[in-house]
């Protein structure tokens, strides 16, 4: 049975304007094994195009090519794919090594998609490459040897599989007279060996050393000649040891390894360093912004969280009526304008709504809440009543400082809430009950006011208006039916009031401001309510039954805090999508450089397939590119965005004496994570591009 049979092979090509040109047409012919064959004939004559077929490069003819009497035809593209890995080795006339690979890697490819063990695999390349004479060349790169050396680099790399046939299309084209016959020594070594050699030529040359001259012309067989002088040599030693059973069918073995594969894409990466470092810059300077957007956005928010539960206390619910305003889908302001309105003027309690809110809650703890016992009771409720007066009221106060008399106005009219501690103020103590001054022997209200009003008073320093005695005026009521306050009042600490800093407030006990409207005919009536409860899981319990009552929020200061939070998180969002365009904009940019790439390595991609590389291989190699982009520029992206984020912490720190920024770990997970995807997404097309290429064409590319 011949090695190699091509029966009635007929190959067009399809033109441009839907004509066909005949490359071949009704090739017949066989070889055996043990043949040094050269195919000449004109340029067009269809050498190339037969190796081509013969190689299973090309699957578009008609006709049989069997390979130990089994058909090309009948396999499939694994087949086909083992069928060059396994049994066919190239010998090109431009040597189609990679460039960036070094010479012993250059010869391993091969064997490194057919995942062989690390150890065979050098020990196997070494000992051709010494047979060859390059043993001392084998970390050079190809561009450091000569064109012979090349050449002999290119048939160990087609000799390492130890394949059946060997395919040299022009293998002396590009050297020089004396090169040229120390390669066909090695061709007709080769032959000698037993393997069936195959050269497409123009040279008479190489011509003159076959066994065998088969001449095309116009795409037909016009002579087939057998060198009756040809001898065969005996050699002491096989250039390639037989390392598998000769078989027609390619047998099934291992395919590239994740490890070979990554191995590639670093010798890949590598090559272009620096188009690949300006890549992963771009990716990593998105990660950096997206990291440290969230942590402002985090850290913002817990500073405003922690800043209103400094002013709150675990064991006491706030509730507090929403403004009509609020409520209003249709003509009021609704959303945060209608909470604003309602911390500027809040809407007092009716005496028939408190004992229904008790009601409410207790009936809610009853049914959903079975396991906790309290229940909230008249008793257990405190009042407490705020106004800012400048919305429909108003209120000041007024003092005399070295004979001068002096006012300022109350902005926010405010009375003390139950869980307020001298821990909260700048100074003093906190205002209560009329007391006895015993300078001027009369019964003086007590009032906190912040260190805002204190400043409008003229003094150099707060804690200097604690004891000043003012005479406090207010307007309390609506228009026509408000009625007038006046009232000598003595200062006793200042407030720290760290969400209005630059506002003018002013506190006072509830039991004195309500003694003093009904003194002046009027009736306070509470604007908050303050209940007692057992424990901090009770707080929480009874403020998420108020979430869901229509109408009541909790205190002033979480009304305050929810608004800020709800402010922050937009703003957090609006700086994650800016930040998350970014990544779109590296996505692209990696798509754009790998997309490049595949054109630059069209024909590393064409001499991968020509030595059995898969589609699946090629799309991994790229594939995998892709994603170690993705993780060096994440890692980068996640340091730096730490080094970054501590040194903003330690600045923040020395300047305003707390950090607005919060880092948690999943913010750099996600960072990474989002970093492999993207790059392993923009890989996905440039990676199926490149797998689907032809081999034929990708050789020829320039």
């Amino acid at each position: 049975m011949s090695e190699l049979e091509i029966n009635h092979v007929y190959k067009d090509y399809k033109l441009g304007n839907k004509s066909k040109f005949n490359a071949l047409s009704d090739i017949n012919i066989s070889f055996e094994k043990g043949e040094l064959v050269s195919i000449i004939g004109e340029s067009g004559s269809g050498k190339s195009t037969l190796m081509n077929l013969i190689g299973g490069l090309d699957s578009d003819y008609t006709g049989e090519i069997k390979i130990g009497g089994i058909d090309l035809k009948s396999f499939k593209e694994k087949q086909l794919d083992d069928y060059r890995k396994k049994k066919i080795g190239f010998v090109f006339q431009s040597f189609n090594l990679i460039p960036h690979l070094s010479i012993l890697d250059n010869v391993t490819i091969a064997l490194t998609l057919s995942d062989v063990k690390e150890n065979e695999k050098l020990e196997r390349a070494k000992a051709i490459l010494k047979k060859l004479g390059l043993e001392n060349q084998l970390k050079k790169k190809p561009t450091q040897l000569s064109g012979g050396q090349k050449q002999r680099v290119a048939i160990a790399r087609a000799l390492i599989n130890d394949p059946d046939i060997i395919l040299a299309d022009e293998p002396t084209g590009s050297l020089d007279s004396m090169t040229t016959l120390q390669i066909l020594d090695i061709m007709k070594e080769i032959a000698d060996d037993g393997k069936l050699v195959i050269m497409v030529t123009h040279s008479e040359k190489v011509a003159s050393i076959s066994s065998r001259v088969v001449e095309l012309a116009d795409g037909k067989i016009i002579r087939d000649e057998i060198e009756k002088d040809y001898k065969k040599e005996k050699h002491a030693e096989k250039l390639i040891e037989n390392t598998q059973e000769n078989s027609a069918k390619p047998k099934k073995e291992g395919h590239l390894s994740l490890y070979s594969s990554i191995r590639l894409s670093l010798h890949n990466m590598w090559a272009s360093r620096t188009k690949n470092f300006l890549m992963a810059l771009g990716v990593t300077i998105s990660l950096i912004s997206m990291i440290l957007m969230l942590a402002f956005g985090s850290g913002l928010t817990g500073y405003i969280d922690s800043l209103a539960k400094s002013y709150s206390n675990p064991t006491i619910v706030t509730v507090n009526k929403v403004d009509e305003m609020a409520d209003d889908p249709s003509g009021g302001m609704g959303g945060l304008g209608g909470e604003i309105m309602s911390l500027l003027n809040p809407t007092p309690f009716t005496d028939e709504e408190i004992p229904q809110i008790i009601e409410n809650i207790n009936s809610a703890l009853e049914e959903k809440y079975p396991n906790i016992e309290y229940r909230v009771s008249q008793d257990g409720i405190k009042y407490g009543f705020s106004a800012a007066t400048g919305v429909t009221k108003s209120a000041s106060i007024n003092f005399t400082v070295d004979g001068e008399e002096k006012s300022s106005n109350i902005f926010y009219l405010y009375t003390t809430p139950p869980y307020y501690t001298e821990e909260q103020m700048l100074a003093g103590e906190l205002a209560g009950q009329p007391k006895l001054d015993e300078e001027s022997g009369e019964m003086l209200g007590e009032i906190m006011v912040s260190a805002k009003i204190a400043s409008e008073m003229g003094l150099e320093n707060y804690e200097d208006a604690i004891g000043q005695i003012v005479t406090v005026k207010a307007s309390y009521g609506q228009f026509p039916n408000a009625i007038s306050i006046e009232q000598k009042c003595k200062i006793t600490g200042i407030v720290d009031v760290s969400m209005f800093e630059t506002m003018l407030v002013a506190y006072l006990d509830y039991d004195y401001f309500d003694s003093m409207v009904t003194t002046n005919g009027g009736t306070l009536s509470p604007t908050s309510l303050y209940i007692q409860t057992d424990s901090e899981a009770t707080t929480d319990t009874i403020n998420l039954i108020l979430s869901g009552m229509q109408g009541y929020t909790g205190s002033v200061e979480n009304q305050m805090a929810s608004m800020f939070n709800e402010m922050m998180s937009t703003f957090s969002i609006a700086l994650a999508i800016i930040a998350g365009i970014s990544l779109i904009v590296a996505m692209i940019m990696i798509l754009v450089v790998l997309y490049m790439s595949v054109s630059e390595r069209t024909r590393e991609i064409g001499v991968l397939k020509s030595i059995g590389a898969r589609k699946r291989d090629i799309k991994k190699i790229f594939t995998t590119e892709s994603f170690l982009i993705g993780l060096f520029s994440g890692i980068v992206g996640v340091i730096f965005s730490a080094v970054v984020g501590g040194l903003l912490i330690l600045l923040f720190n020395s300047l305003l004496g707390f950090a607005p920024l919060a880092f948690h770990w999943y913010y750099f997970v996600i960072a990474l994570g989002l970093s492999v995807v993207i790059s392993v997404l923009a890989g996905l097309y440039p990676a199926s591009k490149a797998a689907r290429l032809d081999p034929v064409e990708s050789l020829r590319h320039e």
